[in-house]
């Protein structure tokens, strides 16, 4: 049983980026497991599995462009089916 469905990935370009700052939002406001924020204040990669990838890709537009972006389904992906 997967608790968090969507392995969620994706690159936000910008100025002025502030890793830790955004760590610390999804901390805070999000649900999900397995989080990944590494960067600089350029351009932040993001790992993230949760039940709803819409909430993180809207936030992660509103601090930078986003870009790279997966979305999969780690459910179909364990009964061998495309994620």
């Amino acid at each position: 049983m997967i608790d968090y469905k969507y392995d969620t990935q994706l690159l936000i370009e910008g100025k002025n980026l502030d890793d830790s700052k955004v760590r610390k939002y999804f901390e805070k406001n999000f649900k999900g497991d397995c989080l990944l924020v590494v960067g600089d204040d350029e351009l932040i990669k993001i790992h993230f599995h949760t039940n709803e990838p819409w909430k993180v890709l809207e936030y992660c537009a509103s601090v930078g462009e986003i870009y790279d972006i997966v979305v999969e389904d780690m459910d179909r992906q364990s009964r061998g089916l495309q994620g």
